[in-house]
């Protein structure tokens, strides 16, 4: 059984985030196709599926990173109203992403300022809401490093002195410090170490479950779906073939390609 708590009941609850038919093509080749699925607060989405099947594609469109050619991605606002994501102006845009959601991309230097402090590099999202009293942003940025399992006395350290498990646990600290209620995780637990993999795999799944988080992770690795995600959605050649609770497509898998991509874990 998967590891966080069962699907929440949406009953009248209106989707954090609502998505219909969108379409991604670069030129004739196809990103993704007609895809539609909602998600909830507090749940959490897995997308899975082989290299090249449009995983990441959906991903950087529903994260604003890339506009779609065609569908809808609606976001429910902190003043409870819908807005198109692909309509919002530029610097709303940025503001969206730098406070209510968050990205953790595969490689954490993607993620993180290289070259400042790991306090500077959480501090930054502090400061992006408005933040300005130094002492405060420290005492914050020096509970989220803590959080992630950090010392404190590497505070002043930058990222290119941390390993790359480090790393990403300071990226995670970097997008969670200001409380977003959706964060977009591409591969987050790829590249790593086994042993650092299950590491942060426990860290990644009590964050979510403490702070509530509606996220949507893209993972090609199965065990990673069934531990962190309440549903699924499974892609193939830029299409959702399966989707559906986690434990149900992993335990009884319908359509033939969710079968063989199970199968080929059983194998292993």
């Amino acid at each position: 059984m998967s590891a966080l708590a069962a699907l929440p009941e949406s009953g009248e609850e209106k989707p954090l985030l609502h998505v219909s038919k969108l379409s991604h093509w670069y030129g004739e080749r196809l990103g993704c196709r007609d895809v539609s699925f909602d998600v909830y607060p507090g749940e959490v989405v897995a997308i899975v599926g082989e290299s090249g099947s449009g995983k990441t594609t959906l991903l950087n469109c529903l994260a604003g990173r890339l506009r779609p050619t065609a569908g809808v991605v609606e976001y429910l606002m902190r003043d409870g109203r819908a807005r198109n994501v692909l309509s919002l102006t530029e610097a709303e845009r940025r503001f969206l992403a730098r406070t209510d959601w968050g990205f953790v991309h595969q490689n954490p230097s993607d993620g993180l300022r290289m070259t400042v402090s790991a306090g500077a590099n959480v501090g930054e999202r502090l400061m992006a809401i408005g933040d300005r009293h130094y002492g405060t942003i420290r005492e914050t940025a020096l509970d989220w490093l803590g959080r992630v399992e950090i010392a404190s006395d590497r505070i002043d350290d930058e990222p290119r002195a941390f390993s790359g498990g480090m790393r990403q646990r300071l990226q995670i600290a970097r997008n969670l410090v200001t409380r977003p209620r959706l964060v977009f995780m591409d591969e987050p637990t790829g590249g790593l170490d086994v042993s650092v993999q299950a590491r942060l795999l426990d860290l990644l799944r009590s964050l979510v479950t403490d702070l509530g988080l509606a996220a949507i992770i893209v993972t090609h690795d199965l065990a990673v779906a069934r531990l962190l995600s309440h549903r699924m959605l499974v892609m193939k050649n830029g299409v959702v073939v399966e989707q559906g609770l986690t434990d149900r497509l992993l335990d009884d898998p319908r359509h033939a390609y969710t079968q063989l991509l199970v199968s080929s874990i059983l194998q292993v």
